[in-house]
Formats: structure tokens, C-alpha cells, sequence
């Protein structure tokens, strides 16, 4: 059999590297540029999107205003593999590199240890992409380094183990690879990293009047990770509760913080060294479609359940959401995530994220104002399906403040308000929530939220009598398997507040006080 060796790489073929997007992954893409005789053309293959296309254009333009000669030959550039989804500019800078090393103005071996993204302007200078912070985190485990526009430069770094090269033109980059003037690697500029930010945006816990029961909920609440709805008249501070949930949850993780961090990078939110560790609050308007809360689109984007993961999604006015629209956060709140499913691509993306869900108890604004009878009532409750409910722990009741305990008297009473507002302030409520937070991950590597039903079996033992008491009350109130679960999971968390190691009747007693809204739907039937 006759052999033939294998023909010698031609100068006029270039091998790039760079990336695309894919949820909050970021393959890799080769791009093999080849110059060849013919009439001058210039092709791009392998599945590119409209956008992409258009980079001939730019690519030619910003090589010739940099100074470059745009070859006068037949040039076909191959985007593999072809099957991945290619969209956007991020793709004409390694373009353009390819074409200037195929031309033979730069040697081939010096393109193997970096990856390129990045627009180009007209004019040759690097314009800003999405989802930075993605593409260094595939270039660190790839080994490479990697060149983006200065903009996205400061969000890469955030990856430490990234070697990112900060570019502003085309010229730039070239200089660079030619050895003749080196950029700058992007280093991450110290920053305030602290939750200070929250209690000067949200506010802190100390500022509310009065509702002691819904501030110890709200405790409970962040220290195990638990969902929850408010309830009540409007005016009496549900927002405001939500609001300050922030300002007592501990500091994100590292890696946490920086899958956050990747999910608001893709969808072009900006992302630096002052706001990066932050906690997401997302709070969507009652008309919000299904698609926006859950994703969509034909290559599925984020919605705003992903983009609370590892935060708070606030739901104001509950039952005004469409029921099918609630209905959707059913399979994210158990399995904390969410599977999006379009004709052209399937995407799985993070949702791991506490839902505070605020209400009026009537449609009237108040059950006690004697404007709706108690089929109107309970028509407006049954908006939200039992399922949903059952997946929120605690349902509390925020009733009016008596104004005159809010304004106090002189005296003693001003003072002992004082000495208890200090002792309710986020920053002291924040100690507390970090030390159960911490009791329950050395325990069990969870918090009590994301428990399932067998380990909660072994890490919520009741004593005898205390299981007679928690089956009698949920007999008598006419509660699910689920919420059964629901309630020996708040009463851990309790427990873990107060650093017992039983659950005590006490506990379980007041996780049943927040179960208000199981309450108020069984009386309204009962009528």
C-alpha cells in the first residue's frame, strides 16, 4: 500500500481560538481562516447567525483603518464546530487575527496560547461583549491566555485563576503578538466588598415599627434559607420586610459569588470588584409574562428566577401574577433549577433562590373592612394553587401598627425601645442567621430548606410526645404531607437559632404560629 506524507501547513491557513455563549458555559470555538487564488471573496461557514455575518464588513473596515492590508483573495472562514449556535460580535477580533496571521503577518505558533474575543468598531478599537466572566473561567481550565476588550477586562480577573490580557484596538493586539509592546494583565482593583451596600439601599431591620412576629420570621426565614409569604393590609410594612432580607443574609461564598456573578455577565448586566459578592433582589411586576420569570426565546436566555439564584425573588401582590404564571416556579422552588426546552436548543439553568411572596388578604385590601363577602375573599386566596403553597414555609400575618406604640411616651418606655431596636438591628440579626447557617452545613452540608425527606428524617428526630403534638396540630388544620415537611423543617431552624440539639415542643409550636394563611383559607371555607 503506498504511502503519502502528509502535505506541510501552509502559511495561508491560521488556527484562532475564542468563545461562544451557551448559557452560562462558554465552549470553544476554532477559527480556521484560509486565503486561497480566485476571485476575491469573503466567506463565512459553520453555522453563522445574521449577526456574525455582518462581521465581514466590520472586520474589513477596522483592519484597514488600523493599518492593515486587507488581502485581495479569496477568503473563507470555518467556525467549528458548526453545530454550536454563533451569535454576535464577540467573534471579530479572532477573525481578524486569523486573516492577519494567513497573511503571513504574523507566525502561526504564536496563536496557540490565547484565545480572542471581542467587537470590533469601524475604526479598529474593541468594543464590549457579554459574558465575560464565563469565557474566563473555560480559558483558565483550558490553560490559555485570554484577550478581551478593556471594558470586559476588570470582569474576567474576578476569575483568579485566569490569565487575562486587557486590550483597547486591534494595533494593540497585534503589537502584542509580534512581541513589540506587551498589554497589560488585568489585575482586580481593591473594593469594598462588604453588605453595607444593602442596608443603605434596602434599608435595615431596625427601622421598622412594631411587627415583632414578622421580624422573627424573616429570621428564620434567612437562616434556613426558607421560603415565605407575607400577608395583610397594605401599609403595614411587607415590602419593607422583604426589602431587609439582604441586609441579614451572610456573604455569598466565592464560588457562588461568581456563578451569580456569570449569570448577570451573560445577559450584559455590569459585573465588577464593588458589586460582585452581592446577594441578587429581583422583583418582577405582577404582569410579568411566564417567559420573563422562567426564560425563553429561541436560544433560551435567563429569566428572573435565574437571575435570583443565590438571592431573594420578591413577588408583590401575589394573587394579581397570572396563576399560570405561579404555577411555573413550582418545579425550580423544589429542584432549584430550571429546564427550558425550545425547537433549536435545550438549556438548563441555576434557580436556586428564596421566593418572599406579599399579598393582601382580600381583594378589598382588608379581610376585617367588611367591603367583600367571603366567597369574594376566598375566589381572590384561591389564585394561588395549594401546590404553590405548600412549597412556602412560613405564611405570615402582618397586621396594623397601633400607632400609639409606635410613637411611645417619654421615659422608660422610649429607652427600652431603643436598648430593643439595637438588639433587632441587621447587623445583630446577621450574627445570629451566619451562626445557624453554619451549625446546619457542618451537620448536614445543606441548609434546613433544601433538606429532602430522608434526611430530614435523620437530622430532625422528634422525641414521642413531640410527634403526637406536631400529628394532632396538622390533623387539625387540615394540612398536606408537604406542609408537614414544610413545618419540622422551620422547627429545625428554630432549634438551631436558639443552638439546641432536639427540636423542642416550642419550636414546633412556633413554626405552626406561621402558618396563618392555612388558617385564614380554612376559616373562610368553614363560613
Amino acid at each position: 500500500m503506498r504511502t503519502q506524507n502528509r502535505p506541510e501547513k501552509h502559511m495561508d491557513l491560521a488556527v484562532v481560538y475564542t468563545r461562544a455563549n451557551l448559557g452560562i458555559d462558554a465552549p470553544l470555538v476554532t477559527i480556521e481562516v484560509h486565503l486561497s487564488n480566485g476571485l476575491p471573496g469573503f466567506h463565512l461557514v459553520g453555522l453563522p447567525e445574521t449577526t456574525v455575518k455582518e462581521s465581514r464588513d466590520r472586520v474589513r473596515s477596522a483592519m484597514i483603518n488600523a493599518g492593515f492590508e486587507f488581502p485581495s483573495k479569496r477568503i473563507t472562514v470555518n467556525m467549528a464546530p458548526a453545530d454550536l449556535p454563533k451569535g454576535g460580535g464577540r467573534f471579530d477580533l479572532a477573525i481578524a487575527i486569523g486573516i492577519i496571521c494567513a497573511s503571513e503577518a504574523l507566525g502561526a505558533g504564536c496563536l496557540e496560547a490565547y484565545e480572542f474575543v471581542g467587537e470590533l468598531a469601524l475604526s479598529g478599537d474593541l468594543r464590549s461583549v457579554q459574558g465575560a466572566l464565563p469565557m474566563a473561567f473555560a480559558a483558565a481550565k483550558s490553560g490559555r491566555k485570554l484577550i478581551l476588550p478593556e471594558i470586559n477586562a476588570q470582569e474576567a480577573a474576578l476569575v483568579s485563576k485566569a490569565h487575562v490580557l486587557s486590550a483597547k484596538h486591534l494595533w494593540g493586539v497585534y503589537l502584542h503578538l509580534i512581541d513589540k509592546q506587551m498589554l497589560e494583565r488585568a489585575q482586580v482593583r481593591d473594593a469594598d466588598i462588604s453588605l453595607d451596600h444593602n442596608l443603605e439601599k434596602y434599608g435595615d431591620l431596625a427601622d421598622i415599627i412594631e411587627q415583632e412576629h414578622a421580624k422573627r420570621a424573616l429570621q428564620i426565614c434567612a437562616a434556613g434559607g426558607h421560603n415565605m409569604l407575607l400577608f395583610g393590609p397594605a401599609g403595614t410594612g411587607k415590602s419593607m420586610l422583604a426589602n431587609r432580607l439582604l441586609s441579614i443574609l451572610p456573604e455569598l461564598p466565592e464560588q457562588d459569588a461568581l456563578t451569580v456573578a456569570s449569570i448577570r455577565s451573560i445577559v450584559g448586566e455590569q459585573v465588577s470588584a464593588d458589586n460582585w459578592r452581592r446577594r441578587p433582589f429581583r422583583q418582577p411586576h405582577h404582569s410579568s409574562s411566564a417567559a420573563a420569570l422562567v426564560g425563553g426565546g429561541s436560544y433560551p436566555m435567563p429569566g428572573e428566577i435565574t437571575l435570583a439564584h443565590k438571592g431573594v425573588l420578591f413577588l408583590d401582590e401575589l394573587p394579581e401574577f397570572g396563576r399560570h404564571v405561579l404555577d411555573v416556579l413550582r418545579e425550580p422552588l423544589e429542584t432549584g433549577e430550571i429546564n427550558l426546552s425550545r425547537a433549536k436548543h435545550k438549556m438548563t439553568y441555576p434557580a436556586d433562590f428564596q421566593l418572599i411572596a406579599a399579598m393582601n388578604p382580600s381583594p378589598t385590601g382588608d379581610v376585617d373592612d367588611q367591603r367583600s363577602n367571603d366567597d369574594q375573599i376566598l375566589r381572590y386566596l384561591n389564585k394561588i394553587s395549594g401546590p404553590l403553597l405548600d412549597r412556602i414555609d412560613l405564611q405570615v400575618h402582618v397586621p396594623r401598627v397601633d400607632i400609639s406604640k409606635a410613637l411611645g411616651t417619654k421615659g422608660t418606655q422610649r429607652s427600652s425601645k431603643a436598648e430593643n431596636a439595637k438588639a433587632h438591628t441587621s447587623a445583630h440579626i446577621k450574627k445570629l442567621v451566619s451562626k445557624a447557617q453554619q451549625l446546619q452545613f457542618a451537620r448536614q452540608g445543606t441548609l434546613n430548606a433544601g433538606l429532602t425527606n430522608k434526611t430530614l428524617a435523620e437530622f430532625a428526630i422528634l422525641s414521642k410526645v413531640n410527634q403526637q403534638f406536631i400529628t394532632h396540630a396538622i390533623d387539625a388544620l387540615g394540612l398536606s404531607m408537604r406542609a408537614f415537611h414544610r413545618t419540622l423543617k422551620v422547627s429545625r431552624t428554630i432549634a438551631d437559632l436558639e443552638t439546641s440539639i432536639d427540636i423542642q415542643k416550642q419550636h414546633i409550636a412556633e413554626a405552626l404560629s406561621y402558618r396563618n394563611f392555612d388558617k385564614l383559607l380554612k376559616q373562610l371555607a368553614g363560613n
